[in-house]
């Protein structure tokens, strides 16, 4: 995981911690004018929702992701929101203004979101007789625009999940060039996960039953379903994590995460061992800190992670792969029969 999502993944955790310590502690807090210090959790608080936590998302969200700068509103006005719920009522009601302002906004949204829905729903409606990974057809379709793309590949990621996962499904996917180094294509890594969802599920059954069957039964149900997730995590790791579609290489890195390339983007290949520890930005993929095959890139390619959701853009990328000098001689023939064709 490169440093940009990890800053993410760590705002995403300080805001959720720094919100819900304020809901829990300020609504207990009595304000008495005579006593300053009656004051202090709330003057805490608010340095935390209006200082802290913006400063925070500038630098881990927007200035370590590439992010617009107009997307620091979202840091204020996600506060002044838990600020309007959280804070003892006297102070609270000089944030009413947010129950007004964020109507229009959401309003705004739905509109965005409902517009995206269709168009992506069609497009993928439209693509339903391709065959092969239904996420490598849908980045194809709108790589061009990362808001339609982040939003379209995790309502591809569910028919992916069942493509990988039933073995009927691929029986004509494309020969493979080899596999990745992954934890996920061991028998024991696989077992152990079916294993933990299903006690997962039982034990959600159990908590959740004495207060309603209904949700007992609807929680357990969604938490079983992840045995199909698991078992396509499997399957593409140990089968299916590097091959050539069309005139694109393309690289799992089990389930999660994918990077679709163009062969005319591929600038060079080569067997090049190296450690991680040498440079923690680089990207490898593969379950290793090391790798023995280096692709390097024409222009920045974009590398997929987290369901779609982040899209980071590398000029290289290293590989631990099994039997890498098998891959490299196959890459460097696909390479230049897509150039002579060229």
């Amino acid at each position: 995981m490169r440093t940009a999502v990890k800053k993410r993944l760590q705002y995403l955790i300080l805001a959720v911690v720094t919100y819900g310590l304020g809901f829990y502690f300020l609504p207990d807090i009595t304000l008495v004018d005579s006593e300053i210090a009656s004051y202090f959790p709330v003057v805490v608080a608010a340095l935390a929702y209006f200082i802290i936590l913006p400063c925070c998302y500038w630098f881990w969200v927007i200035k370590a992701g590439e992010q617009k700068s107009w997307k620091l509103i979202i840091a204020f006005s996600l506060s002044a929101l838990c600020a309007r719920y959280s804070f003892p009522e006297s102070i609270a009601t000089y944030f009413d203004f947010i129950n007004y302002v964020r109507y229009p906004i959401i309003a705004i949204l739905i509109l965005i979101e409902c517009y995206l829905l269709v168009t992506i729903i069609k497009g993928l409606w439209q693509a339903r007789s391709l065959s092969g990974d239904p996420r490598v057809h849908t980045f194809d379709k709108y790589k061009e625009d990362e808001k339609k793309l982040t939003a379209a590949l995790p309502f591809a990621w569910e028919p992916a999940s069942w493509y990988y996962a039933l073995p009927r499904l691929t029986k004509k996917h494309v020969p493979v060039m080899g596999n990745l180094v992954l934890k996920s294509a061991s028998w024991t890594h696989y077992l152990l996960l079916m294993t933990t969802c299903i006690l997962l599920s039982l034990i959600l059954f159990k908590l959740i039953e004495s207060w309603s069957e209904i949700a007992a039964w609807v929680v357990a149900a969604i938490c079983a379903y992840s045995v199909i997730f698991i078992s396509a995590n499997f399957r593409v790791a140990n089968r299916y994590s590097l091959y050539v579609l069309g005139e694109k290489l393309i690289i799992n890195n089990a389930f999660l995460s994918f990077m679709v390339i163009d062969l005319t983007e591929i600038e060079s290949v080569k067997n090049e061992h190296f450690e991680q520890k040498e440079s923690p930005e680089t990207l490898i993929l593969g379950a290793k800190k090391q790798a023995n095959v280096l692709l390097t890139f024409k222009q920045p390619q974009p590398y997929v992670s987290m369901l779609g959701q982040f899209i980071e853009q590398h000029k290289s990328v290293r590989l631990n792969v099994e039997q890498y000098d098998e891959v490299v001689i196959q890459l460097e023939q696909v390479i230049g029969k897509d150039e002579r064709l060229a």
